[in-house]
């Protein structure tokens, strides 16, 4: 699996990696006080040497011109911060990992971003009995630390690059979400800096106990969207209903991990191959997602590549301490890849460690468009043969372009839809449109027309987008995309905040109204105020 990444799949055979020792409780680490590292803040203006590396998101597609950005350690440099930006009547954009896929953190109203990447520590907070971690740390960080430390994980994305500020909030999930839940299913408490109607920036700790009087935070925060409430400056991590004291039980545990990797060729797949492979694979989560299902436990994802990437990939792991943990991946690939008809290419499979790089997938930087779906059930095969279509279309060249369909369901539906803040609680797949990797903006408009084309072509019958009904669930606000804004690519008559927040979007208003009047945390899908 090594050169996996989320575009694409290269051959791999390397050996598994060596696993690591884990299990040992360890004491109580990390800072027992912010700023503990002596960080910041540090002021960024424009014209300064060190402007240029903050003005760039991770879609190069833009380039932000704030007056200055400010990096900051602590809580508390949060808080001067923000009261500084809105002292100073300067509009405000945060970011952690900048992995925003829309112009959110760029805009040219922009004058004043707060750099959260500094603060990016992952610990056991003794008093609190849960993990504390802070917003500029990465996915791969967070993972490596509670792995190494104490053998847990939270379910979190496979992007080991993505910065957990943004994640979170937006209801983060990954390929064990399906036995877990989503990252949010196991979130106790949040730390957010928000602003009163005086224009006053004060810090609110807001957890999930049923009396907290800041509860509403704390919901906002678990599929709400990253830009809306606040500032985030530290999210708490412990199971529901878990009343141990050891640390090593407060959070999923994980070990070794045994995967395996089919891939075939474009030039011996027909679209009725096509289409019989998509179908199985759609079936099979179909037949598998129910909160008890035994094969909650096996993760999967389908990369349908673009042809001219020459490859489709099918993965699928599954924890390898599961009794028949084998005799489970294998049965799933045959359910899959029945009747196909094709011979695949390379047949992979090994147990590698948690921690191994080939169980993370890259997302590197690049021009992009990228678009999302949750599915409650699989497509029909007439949107299978639409998104045939677009990918053998032999005017289009782009190996980066793919449509990407992700298990989802198990775990994460057992959970009610107004519990959280995010609503998808009945979907059983996740689909990623993207086409990305490009580095010209002369190149935009040839590689967005064939992802926005896709996307509206699939989704004919409901308006060009995913509006939910028995087949469609909706789309991920994680993935955001301002053309569900535009009645130009939908023409369903149906609202943005419907595909990504359902019944719940009047409660997000009420606590937005509530914790953030002034509406100084906002961008251009940002929750409306009640």
């Amino acid at each position: 699996m090594n050169g996996l990444t989320r575009r694409g799949f290269l051959a791999g055979t390397a050996a598994g990696g060596a696993s690591l020792v884990a299990g040992t409780s360890v004491a109580a680490a990390g800072p027992t006080a912010y700023g503990a590292c002596g960080f910041g803040p540090a002021t960024i203006p424009a014209g300064d040497p060190r402007y240029k590396s903050i003005q760039q998101a991770h879609n190069t597609r833009f380039t932000g011109t704030p007056d200055y950005a400010k990096v900051v350690g602590t809580p508390q440099q949060v808080v001067d911060a923000v009261g500084e930006a809105v002292a100073a009547g300067k509009r405000i954009a945060v970011r952690s990992g900048g992995h925003c896929m829309e112009n959110f953190t760029t805009t040219p109203d922009i004058k004043a971003l707060i750099d959260l990447s500094q603060l990016d520590e992952v610990y056991y907070d003794e008093s609190r009995r849960a993990f504390a971690v802070e917003p500029g740390a990465t996915i791969g960080k967070v993972a490596e630390t509670l792995f190494k430390g104490w053998g847990l994980m939270i379910p979190g994305t496979g992007c080991a690059a993505v910065g957990v500020g943004g994640h979170i909030p937006g209801g983060g999930y990954g390929f064990y979400s399906r036995r877990y839940g989503i990252t949010v299913d196991h979130l106790h408490a949040v730390e957010v800096v928000t602003v009163d109607s005086g224009g006053t920036p004060r810090l609110v700790t807001a957890t999930r106990e049923p009396n907290d009087p800041n509860r509403d935070l704390w919901w906002a925060h678990t599929g709400g969207g990253g830009g809306n409430f606040g500032v985030v400056t530290r999210y708490w991590f412990r199971t529901p209903g878990v009343t141990s004291t050891d640390p090593t039980r407060l959070l999923p545990r994980t070990g070794n991990q045994r995967a395996r990797m089919v891939m075939w060729s474009w030039d011996s797949m027909s679209e009725q191959a096509f289409i019989r492979l998509i179908r199985n694979y759609c079936n099979w989560f179909e037949q598998n997602s129910g909160p008890n299902s035994p094969n909650n436990k096996i993760w999967g994802t389908l990369f349908a590549n673009h042809a001219s990437a020459g490859t489709i990939g099918l993965l699928a792991g599954i924890e390898d301490t599961v009794p028949d943990a084998e005799a489970m991946l294998n049965a799933h690939f045959d359910a899959i890849t029945t009747g196909v008809g094709v011979p695949p290419m390379s047949d992979f499979g090994e147990v590698t460690s948690w921690l191994d790089p080939r169980n993370w997938v890259s997302d590197p930087s690049g021009r992009q468009k990228n678009k999302t779906a949750d599915l409650r059930k699989g497509y029909t095969d007439q949107q299978i043969s639409t998104i045939y279509r677009y990918l053998t279309d032999t005017n289009y060249s782009n190996p980066n372009a793919l449509v990407n369909i992700t298990g989802f369901g198990g775990r994460i539906n057992a959970v009610a839809p107004d519990a959280t803040a995010a609503v998808h609680r009945d979907s059983i797949l996740r689909v990623y449109f993207t086409a990305g990797g490009w580095t010209g903006e002369w190149e935009d408009e040839t590689h967005m027309t064939w992802v926005r084309n896709l996307y509206r072509d699939v989704y004919a019958d409901t308006g060009g987008v995913p509006v939910p009904n028995a087949i469609n669930g909706g789309a991920f606000i994680n993935y955001a995309d301002s053309d569900l804004l535009d009645p130009a690519w939908n023409t369903s008559g149906v609202p943005w905040h419907a595909l990504y927040y359902g019944a719940n979007y009047p409660r997000l208003q009420r606590i937005k109204k509530r914790y953030d009047p002034r509406h100084v945390f906002k961008h251009g899908m940002s929750i409306v105020p009640a």
